[in-house]
């Protein structure tokens, strides 16, 4: 399968290309936790961040390259900008994943009480 025939999601800590035409799953990759991913597609490579550390995943297996765990800069949301893809199209599914964040915390504070 060519890339060009694949949507890639990144969902709780996979991700998964699906063939364009029918929604199949083409293959699917655990990367790391059950946290947001944010995915973009660039030069034929897939690259992926998930708690903190960035993957770069080969598009038409799913294959991991390569992997960076960004030590020391801690688990929290990444993303990412390459001169193709700005970095600009996430922050609408940043704001959500910060809004259930928050709600969360309240949530586990309310019943600590």
């Amino acid at each position: 399968m060519k890339t060009s025939e694949l949507i890639f999601v990144g969902i709780k800590g996979s991700v998964i290309a699906l063939d364009r035409a029918t929604g199949q799953e083409a293959w699917s990759t655990s990367l790391k936790g059950m946290d947001f991913v944010n995915v973009i597609l660039e030069d034929e490579k897939v690259l992926a961040t998930c708690c903190g550390e960035i993957f770069c995943l080969e598009p038409t297996s799913g294959r991991v390259l390569w992997h960076n765990p960004l030590k020391g800069f801690g688990r929290g949301l990444a993303t990412m900008a390459t001169e193709l893809n700005p970095g600009n199209c996430t922050w609408p599914a940043l704001a959500q994943k910060h809004r259930s964040d928050e709600a969360a915390s309240a949530a586990a504070a309310s019943a600590a009480v």
